[in-house]
């Protein structure tokens, strides 16, 4: 059943889908990265004013900032909504939506010259979009669906309810922020920008139903290993060979604890770059764990094997500088529910069953939950993110619009009858 103007949505998630992105890593000192996010940015904003927010792009941060103010005189605490503009490391230049319509669960052609499908035998989750209007890229870029299909979706609700004044709703607040594929977005975000919002959510892939409330705990490793280069000829007794300390330090991580024999709660080291010469080698481990304990045991496992090696090859041959990236937000979240049954109570309403997963990574939520407003994860409605086989439907991004539009009558009704602070249950 449909919710909202499909028309609309279908239109403006291609509209921003068309436009370059894509944010670049290298480029991470500058706000926001690359070009394009501004240009969207402040597009975005003018799109905002015109639905009748309040609205403004913040210089400083690359943040398109909207608010829809109250129309009740209860007091109500305002929530939030994120989506972020910048697409994933993946080429995003003439990026061609090919809009399939009433999809019938069979092989999509996306480029047939070069041999390119996208096919459900492949790709099993794509039968559940049979009926529906499909979207894809043309096969040679991606689609850009984390997260365009979030920002269509949060312009769908706030078109809705600016269109409908007979629903009643505190104040929302929106950001569509810039460089979240490189991590820096999130940091940047002003809560300044957000004033007196209790609680958010981010809008990061994922089905109807999906929910995350859980993601890593992250920290990156750097160890510098410092060798003795002398003449092969002379080396005896002298030359310490760092890539041989290197392989030494390597051969001591845990093998079964890497991403390739991980999956659910499992944490893991990974190894992300390792080079090396006879002088000085340098190595880079992301860690990420879920559980608390177990993560700092991680951290602790390369302090403790940095200190061993340094003892066996000698004081200041190894040196470790280990920095956290980000924090799981069930740390905050366990003690602040109603963030999440807020949610789950939305679902309940629609008839929609709930899917609730660990994000095994990071997002915006992570840094912003760190400022002082919890935020957990919900869905856009599309699938094989961050490469030429993505897609989204039209109606699950519409779905993504019903539900943001009750979860903003629900935290009205809470406010008003009584919260739902139930403790939350542990689902893994």
């Amino acid at each position: 059943m449909t919710f909202y103007d499909l028309d609309f949505l279908e239109k403006t998630f291609i509209h921003y889908a068309k436009e370059n992105t894509r944010s670049w890593p290298e480029k991470h000192d500058q706000i926001p990265s690359s070009p394009g996010q501004v240009k969207m940015g402040k597009e975005l904003t003018k799109q905002l004013q015109e639905i009748g927010l309040e609205a403004y792009f913040n210089e400083q941060t690359a943040f398109a900032i909207g608010k829809l103010p109250s129309n009740v005189d209860d007091t109500v605490t305002p929530i939030g909504f994120f989506s972020h503009i910048d697409t994933a490391d993946y080429n995003a230049v003439d990026i061609q939506p090919q809009v399939h319509r009433n999809y019938d669960g069979g092989r999509v052609t996306l480029d047939e010259k070069a041999g390119l499908y996208l096919d459900p035998q492949e790709f099993p989750a794509l039968k559940s979009c049979t009926g529906e209007t499909l979207i894809t890229s043309n096969g040679h870029t991606l689609l850009g669906v984390d997260d365009k299909a979030g920002i269509t979706g949060i312009l769908g609700m706030l078109k809705y309810l600016t269109a409908h004044p007979e629903i009643e709703h505190g104040s929302i607040f929106v950001g569509f922020g810039p460089d979240e594929e490189i991590g820096f977005g999130g940091q940047r975000f002003d809560p300044k920008d957000f004033p007196n919002v209790e609680l958010a959510y981010t809008l990061e892939n994922g089905r109807p139903g999906d929910f995350e409330y859980e993601t890593f705990n992250a920290s990156i490793a750097k160890v510098h290993i410092q060798g003795t280069a002398v003449h092969p000829g002379e080396a005896y007794g002298l030359m310490v060979n760092a890539t041989t300390l290197m392989n030494d330090f390597l051969s001591q991580l845990p093998a079964d604890e890497v991403p390739e024999k991980s999956k659910g709660h499992d944490g893991y080291f990974m190894v992300t770059s390792a080079n090396s010469l006879v002088d000085h080698a340098d190595l880079e481990i992301i860690i990420r764990d879920f559980d608390w304990d177990k993560f700092t045991a991680k951290e602790q496992f390369l302090k403790d094997l940095t200190a061993k090696l340094n003892q066996k090859y000698g004081d200041h041959r190894f040196t470790l500088n280990l920095r956290r990236q980000y924090l799981n937000i069930y740390n905050v979240i366990k003690d602040q529910p109603y963030v999440v049954n807020l949610a789950l109570d939305a679902y309940q309403r629609l008839g929609i069953k709930p899917s609730i997963q660990t994000f095994r990574g990071g997002t915006d939520g992570n840094f912003i939950t760190q400022k002082g407003i919890p935020t957990p994860n919900l869905f856009n409605g599309g699938g094989n993110y961050h490469g030429p086989f993505e897609y989204v439907t039209v109606e699950q991004i519409d779905k993504l619009v019903e539900v943001l539009t009750t979860i903003c009558q629900e935290h009205l009704r809470q406010t008003r009858e009584g919260r739902d602070n139930s403790p939350l249950k542990k689902y893994w």
